[in-house]
């Protein structure tokens, strides 16, 4: 058989906190990979390894639960789900032929489980549920599993379901087989069906008949008309159904108790798809790529990067052709560079096993690529395989290091964080000077900084962000810029007169109208330079000026004094007393803003907005790919001071169920008292000599 009829890769995926790691360190204790279950009653997870999510108490990075089960092995890609860290699980999901979303007995679907259950959409890739901690006292099987339905969709239907709850959960109930099962010394043990449960998982049966039979017109034509469905024909039918994604399974248990565990990784093993099962991987070109490990011309993508502190870079790749050995040369499509693909690792958390060749299908890790997240290597590199998206990087945070001397190692750490992470960048803004971090959300520049002191020894702050505010004039008005200095020797002589203009969107313009030779040719551009000199640092707050016509139409020169030093300072002088007589004002850079949230949120939006001397523009139901029923976007037009924490902001306004796009564009005057309190912060700055 085919190395990638073989493995099937899923990404554990669902909120914070609700047992996916558990999930897959179960699985691997079942299988016998680890001898005791990680991160339970105090032992060590296998799996989250690095110090920060040590002392977090939640997983920072994917990593990878190698399981081997009933001829099969699944790679077990656990992705972090905490907000801020949910980028990971977007390249994990890319991965993945399936999605396994692990939901909470009690608390149900969250947030981020809706927004990952719609990446999953538009990936096309399976999907199934594992409502993990029916063992907890306030567990609730049937409403999580009715909200999941009503969320998600008439598709969900449970293959398995639970004996018992809280401190009775004894096991669950194989609806297919209507059997029930329990674990004895890590073993299960089949048993009849108990008979206070019989109505109930008869009653699932129908419901899982009812549904699977949709993926064979023979089969539903048979059943349409009253005849039975055999168990045979069930089973036979479930992989076909979801694939074709017109049925998703769920699972019941408890990782901690690993009830359920053994029934998940049957399933995987019979029913969930490979990628050879998808026949094709779309390219960015609109054409496919066929999937065949005999392919003499492989071709991987790389899902995850990370940089290790033993082991330098890593990178996660996927082989979507062929087979790849230590030594395979592949170029990667964005950069066109050469890549040697000199070692091949199996990772399980920390642990790496060296690998002889990874068929198309499988995954595995590889050090030392130059290549990034979403990067396509082939042997010609000229396939691309279609991007995935990521969550927008909005969460914006200046950085500065705590000692003077340690700014280049700072820069060089955040530069190789941000190679490795795609929803990390880092800027130098040369408005403002600072060293600006987009991220998702302010834990994530947290552990950025952790990293960077434990990793550097270097110590850095964030810093409130500087907005690059302008200054521009509204009226016309005119001085004259006289310098006249006398030393011992040649004094300083120029003599200018100046005129100024608003220019609304034209940037800065010059104009000569000196005539009869009142100023010398050859002093006018020192004119020119002197005015833009001065533009750059303003005059009401020391901001830029922007869009302002300047003309320099009389003046008077020395000729022995004047030069071009003397026409600068001159030049100076005029500008800065016409500037004062030409209604200087403060602009603002604006953002506009799209947000989409549920719509019972919609209201503490626009309220929000508003109160952040924003205007609304418009709003309406959302549309487009994966656009959410019951959901609302709004557009708006905000100062970019008031919105430069919006991703946090947001995230407490709408429960963490809101997202949103920004753009900064244009410039509009800032209100009177803002912009008294800039220019008194300006004067108090030049007081003190800062």
């Amino acid at each position: 058989m085919a190395a990638s009829t073989k493995v099937k890769n899923l990404a554990l995926v669902g909120q914070g906190g609700v047992g996916k790691t558990m999930l897959a360190e179960a699985m691997l204790h079942l299988t016998g990979r680890t001898t005791r279950l990680g991160g339970h009653a105090g032992t060590k997870p296998t799996l989250d390894y690095d110090t920060e999510e040590g002392a977090r108490g939640f997983s920072i990075s994917t990593t990878i639960a190698p399981v081997e089960y009933d001829g099969c092995r699944i790679n077990v890609l656990d992705a972090p789900c905490y907000p801020d860290f949910v980028g990971d699980a977007y390249g994990a999901l890319a991965a993945a032929e399936t999605a396994v979303f692990v939901v909470d007995a009690a608390s149900g679907p969250g947030t981020i489980t809706t927004r990952l259950w719609y990446a999953a959409e538009d990936l096309s890739i399976a999907r199934a549920l594992f409502i993990n901690r029916l063992d907890r006292p306030d567990a609730d099987w049937d409403t999580a599993l009715l909200t999941a339905q009503e969320r998600y969709g008439n598709r969900l239907a449970a293959v398995t379901m639970p004996i018992g709850s809280g401190d009775a959960f004894a096991g669950i109930i194989d609806v297919i087989h209507l059997t029930s099962r329990h674990l004895e010394d890590g073993k299960p043990v089949v048993s009849e069906v108990p008979a206070d449960y019989l109505d109930a998982a008869r009653h699932a049966h129908d419901q899982l008949v009812e549904l699977v039979v949709e993926a064979d017109d023979e089969l539903m034509m048979k059943y349409l008309e009253g005849e039975p469905v055999t168990t045979e024909e069930l089973e036979g039918l479930l992989a076909k159904a979801i694939i074709d994604r017109v049925f998703v399974p769920v699972f019941a248990g408890s990782c901690v108790k690993e009830e359920g565990v053994i029934a998940l990784m049957e399933g995987i093993a019979a029913w969930f798809p490979t990628m050879a099962d998808y026949g094709r991987v779309p390219l960015v070109n609109g054409e496919e790529l066929d999937i065949s490990p005999d392919d003499d011309r492989p071709v991987a993508f790389v899902f995850k990067s990370l940089q290790d502190q033993q082991n330098g870079k890593l990178s996660f790749i996927k082989v979507l052709a062929g087979t790849v050995r230590p030594g395979t040369e592949l170029t990667c499509a964005r950069t066109r560079k050469s890549e040697r693909l000199s070692h091949l690792y199996q990772m399980m958390g920390r642990e790496t096993r060296d690998l002889q060749e990874v068929a198309a299908g499988d995954v595995c890790v590889v050090p030392k690529l130059d290549a990034l997240t979403g990067d396509t290597l082939s042997v010609t590199g000229k396939v691309e395989a279609a991007a995935f998206r990521f969550p927008n990087s909005l969460y914006r945070a200046a950085i500065e290091a705590d000692e003077r001397g340690s700014e280049g190692k700072l820069y060089a750490f955040l530069e190789k964080s941000a190679d490795a992470d795609p929803t990390l960048s880092v800027t130098r803004d040369e408005d403002t000077g600072q060293t600006v971090v987009s991220a998702i959300g302010e834990a994530q520049v947290s552990v950025l900084l952790d990293r960077l002191e434990e990793r550097t020894g270097v110590k850095a702050h964030t810093v409130k962000l500087r907005i690059p505010y302008r200054e521009t004039i509204r009226r016309v008005a005119s001085a004259q810029g006289r310098h006249k200095k006398q030393t011992g020797g040649a004094g300083q002589y120029g003599d200018c007169w100046l005129r100024v203009e608003p220019n609304p969107g034209a940037g800065y313009e010059f104009v000569d109208e000196v005539v009869g030779g009142h100023i010398p040719r050859n002093y006018i551009p020192a004119v020119d330079k002197g005015v833009q000199e001065t533009m750059t640092d303003g005059v009401v707050a020391g901001y830029p000026m922007i869009d302002i016509k300047v003309a320099v139409y009389d003046g008077s020169y020395h000729p022995v004094d004047s030069n071009e030093m003397a026409f600068k300072t001159a030049a100076r002088i005029g500008f800065q007393k016409a500037v004062a007589q030409a209604e200087p004002v403060l602009l603002e850079p604006m953002a506009h803003l799209s947000v989409t949230v549920p719509d019972s949120y919609a209201g503490s939006v626009m309220g929000d907005i508003s109160a952040s001397r924003g205007r609304v523009e418009g709003m309406g139901a959302t549309s487009g790919q994966g656009a959410q029923a019951g959901h609302t976007t709004v557009e708006a037009t905000v100062p970019y001071a008031e919105v430069t924490d919006y991703a946090t902001r947001l995230r407490s306004l709408s429960r963490g169920t809101g997202e949103f796009e920004m753009e900064v564009s244009g410039y509009e005057q800032v209100p009177h008292d803002v912009q008294e309190e800039l220019a008194q912060e300006y004067a108090r700055r030049r007081a003190e000599g800062r």
